[in-house]
This record gives structure tokens, C-alpha cells and sequence, in this order.
């Protein structure tokens, strides 16, 4: 018994899925046939027009059995696969001609990753669109920014969103691009040189207008003009870490998630039956995000992966990356169909509790208004590192006072009122201050406006993807 792709099974969409099984693999292989045969026809290779005709009624009749048997008698899968075509569509013997395996499985892998890629890239554009979203929905939510996990300034919640929103922008950008301009290898041939098609079709321009034709049809605006048996596999590369920069902004927002969630300012959504600890009743733990980051790091390591093979072919080419190409092309495209799958169930289940956020906020007002403090005493004519070790010298007393006995009050405006070196004396002006800092958030509205009206275009012009809704995940 052979063991199932527990990444197919159980993240991935059936849309991806079925461009990786082997029934869809073998229909794109039929595609391609189909493709180069109307070509060499119409360019005056004797194929009757029946033949062609079966051959496409046939495309979709899959037999895997009697392909598997034939690959067993010959040792070689395209053999299979070609024989296994001719007889279940009952036609003559015209696919395959002038073409080596490389030409079917090179130009069938990049149909599969350019497939695929496209239906990615659509979800992440919802994942930007939903970002975008809760950058809206919380931007009047004032909450404690941290900077190496520590308290550190007020931030808007939404604005952490539009951080994100915009991090994944500029990176879809880059994908788009890698899609649009993604080549085909073409047909070339047992080295590149194109020695055997020109032989059959007996001129150069015959050969680049049937070339052109098989792009046209199978949706591919640019060919290789000179690669060998294979085509780059850095293209393979730059692919998958496209992937990667993809997955770095759920993965941050996913990360921020989490430790959100530790302090019980957010929720990642925790139905009616779940269970979050087999052992501790109470626990609703943040299991889909703690997914996403397994899977960026899954992304990682196949980015690792497909480094080792680019650059790596003898010559016009050889088959030695073949093992770790079957498993980090398709494995990338799982992979990233999960994460968006999770990270839009995560978005769309959310929910933030405001009243703890306010609580922190106001535990940590004192601390917030510190560079507040710092810059009104340096206007007051003090020195700025003098101030600055004032201001440090009492936050860190109240600080570790707080910690010690669990205090909530507050008091660093009496404190500093109470230094002579302090340039202001007053208790009222200094808390004053504080009250202020507390809820200032800078240019944290502006900021989501802006990446809100940066990512516009792109939203509009993929408005079908962006409205994408995420199916059920285990």
C-alpha cells in the first residue's frame, strides 16, 4: 500500500489538486499533443483530420490501469502514455512526431506551474482585500504597539493590518510580473537545436510558426528562444520563492496573531465543538495560525530546494533533478493553496476584544508617553540624553515596582514632577501629557488610507479573485 500526499489530502483545494494528479497531468499532456498535431497539419504534415478529431474526443478518457501496464512492459512512461492515447482513441499512430520526451514533459510541467500559479496569486489577492478590510474595520482601536515584544508607542490595530496589507502588495506585484512573463520552453527537441521538427517540417520558418502556434493555444505569450533538453530550472526557483514572499505577510500576521491572542486581545475564531487541549478544558488555542506559519516555513525549505538543482544540469541538460522537483513543485503549490485557504479562514472568523485592549493601554500609559516626555523636556531647554536618563531612571523604578507587587497605578508624573533636574515641575501638565500620548497614534490613519488607496488598482483590476471565500478547513 502507498501512502497519500498528506499535503494534498488534507490542505489543498481541489483546484490544485486536480492540476497535479495524474489525470490532470495526463489530460495537459494530451492538450500539448493535440496542440503541436493541428499545428504540423496545418503547416503540411499529412494527419487526417479524423485522426485529430478522436484524438480530442478522447482527451479526457483517462485509463491510469492500462497505462501503468504498458509503462511496465516498456520501461519508459512517455512510451505509456503515448500508446495508451493512440489506442483509447482508436486513431492513427500521428502524435508525438518529431518530439522528444522533454518536449511533453518540460512544456506540461510549466503549463501545471503556470496554472497553478495563476489560481494561487488569486487567493493572495484576497487575502489582501480581506486585510485591507480589518485595517478599516480597526482603525479607531488604539492599542499598545511593541517593538521586541515590549511595550512601546500606541498604534491603531488597524494599522498593523495595513502593515501587512502592504507588505503582501508590493509582493504580489513581483508575482504578477513573474506570471506575466513566465516562458514556455517550446518544442526543441532530444538537445534544443530543433534538428528533428525542422526535418519534418523542412524550413526554419515552418518550425518557429508551429512553435508560436502551440504557445498561442496552450496560453503562452513568450518562448525560450535557446534552452537545452530542459528548460532553466532557476525558473523553477524564482517561481517558488515568489511563493515564499507571498507567505512572509500571513506569516507575520499570523505570528502577531498569536501573541495577541496569548495576552487575550484577539481571537482567531474557535467554533461551537472544537477542542483546543485534549487534557486542559479551557484552552482555545490559535491552531490555523500556528498552521500558517508551518506552512511559510514549509515554503522555505523548498525554496532551499529548488536552489540546489538551478544551475545544477550537465550540458543541454539531464534528469538528476528530477526526484526533488516532483516533490517541491507540487508540495509549493499545496502548500500555498493551504496557507491562503487558512489564512482567509482566520480573517474571516476574527475578532478583537476591545475592552482588554483598553486595559492594557491603560496599564501601560506611563511607558507609552515616555518619547512624549522626552521631547517636551528637550523643548524645555534640557539636554536630550540628559532627559533621557532621567526619564529612564523613574520609568524603570515604576516599572519594576509594578512587576513586583502586580500595582496597576501608575504615578511616573508625580515622579518626575518631584526631580529637581526634571525641567517641568507640574503634576497636572505632566499627566496631561501622558493622557494624550496614551492615545496618539502619529500618522496611523493616514498610513491605512494610503496602502487602502495604493492597493486599489490591483483590487480592481482582479475583482473576481479578490472576492474569493475560502472553503471549509480540517
Amino acid at each position: 500500500m502507498t501512502n497519500l500526499n498528506v499535503l494534498s489530502q488534507r490542505y489543498a483545494t481541489p483546484a490544485i489538486n486536480d492540476i497535479f494528479s495524474e489525470e490532470g497531468k495526463t489530460v495537459k499532456e494530451r492538450e500539448l499533443w493535440i496542440a503541436v498535431m493541428k499545428a504540423q497539419k496545418e503547416l503540411g504534415v499529412d494527419i487526417p483530420s479524423g485522426d485529430i478529431e478522436r484524438f480530442e474526443r478522447a482527451k479526457g478518457n483517462v485509463d491510469l490501469k492500462r497505462i501503468q501496464e504498458i509503462e511496465r512492459e516498456t520501461r519508459h512512461d512517455v512510451k505509456a502514455k503515448i500508446q495508451g492515447f493512440v489506442e483509447i482513441a482508436g486513431a492513427g499512430e500521428h502524435i508525438h512526431k518529431g518530439l522528444t520526451s522533454r518536449d511533453l514533459t518540460d512544456n506540461v510541467e510549466q503549463m501545471q506551474v503556470r496554472d497553478a500559479s495563476r489560481i494561487i496569486f488569486g487567493k493572495y489577492v484576497s487575502v489582501l482585500r480581506n486585510l485591507l478590510d480589518k485595517s478599516e474595520l480597526y482603525r479607531n482601536i488604539v492599542l499598545t504597539a511593541r517593538t521586541h515584544h515590549q511595550p512601546a508607542q500606541p498604534t491603531a490595530l488597524g494599522r498593523r493590518f495595513s502593515m501587512w496589507a502592504e507588505e503582501l502588495l508590493h509582493n504580489l506585484k513581483a508575482f504578477e510580473r513573474v506570471i506575466e512573463t513566465y516562458p514556455l520552453r517550446g518544442i526543441k527537441g532530444p538537445v534544443g537545436t530543433q534538428a528533428d521538427m525542422l526535418n519534418l517540417l523542412g524550413s526554419d520558418e515552418k518550425v518557429a510558426e508551429l512553435e508560436k502556434r502551440v504557445a498561442d493555444q496552450l496560453g503562452f505569450k513568450k518562448i525560450l528562444d535557446s534552452p537545452g533538453q530542459v528548460y532553466p530550472r532557476s525558473l523553477d526557483l524564482q517561481v517558488i520563492s515568489g511563493l515564499s514572499l507571498l507567505a512572509a505577510a500571513p506569516q507575520n500576521y499570523a505570528n502577531a496573531m498569536r501573541l495577541m491572542a496569548g495576552y487575550e486581545l484577539v481571537t482567531e475564531g474557535f467554533k461551537d465543538g472544537q477542542v483546543g487541549s485534549s487534557a486542559m478544558p479551557h484552552k482555545m488555542n490559535t491552531r490555523s495560525s500556528e498552521r500558517i506559519n508551518g506552512f511559510a516555513e514549509l515554503l522555505k525549505m523548498y525554496v532551499d530546494g529548488a536552489s540546489r538543482v538551478s544551475g545544477d544540469q550537465w550540458e543541454e541538460g539531464d534528469v538528476s533533478c528530477s526526484v526533488v522537483r516532483r516533490v517541491v513543485l507540487p508540495d509549493a503549490m499545496y502548500v500555498s493553496d493551504g496557507l491562503c485557504e487558512t489564512t482567509l479562514t482566520v480573517l474571516n472568523e476574527m475578532g478583537a476584544y476591545e475592552a482588554v485592549i483598553e486595559k492594557e493601554l491603560a496599564r501601560y500609559a506611563p511607558f507609552l508617553a515616555t518619547t512624549a516626555l522626552l521631547i517636551k523636556a528637550v523643548q524645555c531647554g534640557m539636554g536630550r540624553e540628559e532627559t533621557h536618563a532621567v526619564i529612564k531612571k523613574h520609568a524603570k523604578a515604576l516599572a519594576l515596582e509594578m512587576r513586583k507587587t502586580g500595582a496597576i497605578e501608575q504615578g511616573l508624573a508625580e515622579r518626575l514632577a518631584d526631580d529637581p533636574e526634571f525641567p517641568i515641575q507640574s503634576v497636572a501638565q505632566l499627566t496631561n501629557i501622558i493622557d494624550n500620548a496614551s492615545s496618539e497614534v502619529g500618522n496611523a490613519q493616514q498610513q491605512i488610507s494610503a496602502v487602502i488607496t495604493k492597493a486599489s488598482p490591483l483590487l480592481i483590476t482582479y475583482a473576481k479573485q479578490a472576492a474569493y471565500k475560502p472553503e471549509e478547513i480540517l
